[in-house]
């Protein structure tokens, strides 16, 4: 006759309760499969694009609800490439993003929208220059899980947002005599990101 104890029954009493924290776990940012892009007006007339490819975070996925997942993100700023070595100097430089002080910008998510099973939104706040503004992201393309060829989970995501460089102390620019300005204010983000696990 088997005797079942409180001590015995009570992880499975929590699981019933909580079960959503055996769903729950952390998957890696994977820098090899991550970017980070920009665009922004240049002389008011042509886009220019840019990249950060020194990227780490996580993002704690919760299966059970994805309302409860969460997101940190850090980007070296010393890491911009926009394929212009004196422009590069010059956006690392305390014109720009003063990389000697601020080494890093951050994202760290607040809330996660989900519909259909899909997160739609995530609303966090993003740090540049120690100046911390609330951005929201769109995401799409987000994937189910697989298993790569060395045993490893993965999934991915894209998402975007647009932010007014202003917001976040770069206000550095140029008049030009015809009119307008060298630099455009509006930055359009866009994220690429593959999640690795195991």
């Amino acid at each position: 006759m088997t005797v079942f104890t409180f001590k015995k029954i009570l992880p499975v009493i929590l699981l019933l309760m909580v079960p959503h924290i055996a769903l729950a776990s952390a998957w890696e940012i994977d820098p090899v499969h991550t970017a980070v892009e920009f665009k922004v007006k240049h002389l008011m007339v042509s886009w220019v694009r840019g990249v950060f490819s020194d990227v780490d975070g996580t993002v704690e996925i919760d299966e059970g609800d994805l309302a409860k997942s969460s997101v940190k993100v850090v980007i070296s700023t010393a890491s911009i490439d926009t394929n212009n070595g004196k422009r590069d100097d010059h956006l690392r430089s305390p014109d720009f993003f003063d990389v000697a002080r601020y080494p890093a910008m951050t994202f760290v998510s607040k809330s996660v929208t989900v519909t259909n099973g899909q997160p739609l939104k995530i609303i966090g706040d993003l740090t540049i220059r120690d100046t911390t503004r609330e951005v929201t992201l769109d995401v799409e393309d987000y994937s189910q899980e697989i298993i790569d060829p060395r045993g490893k989970r993965r999934r991915g995501a894209s998402a975007s947002t647009k932010i007014n460089r202003k917001d976040f102390g770069l206000t550095w620019n140029k008049a030009l005599e015809a009119g307008g300005v060298v630099v455009g204010d509006e930055v359009r983000i866009t994220l690429e990101v593959e999640l690795v696990k195991g």
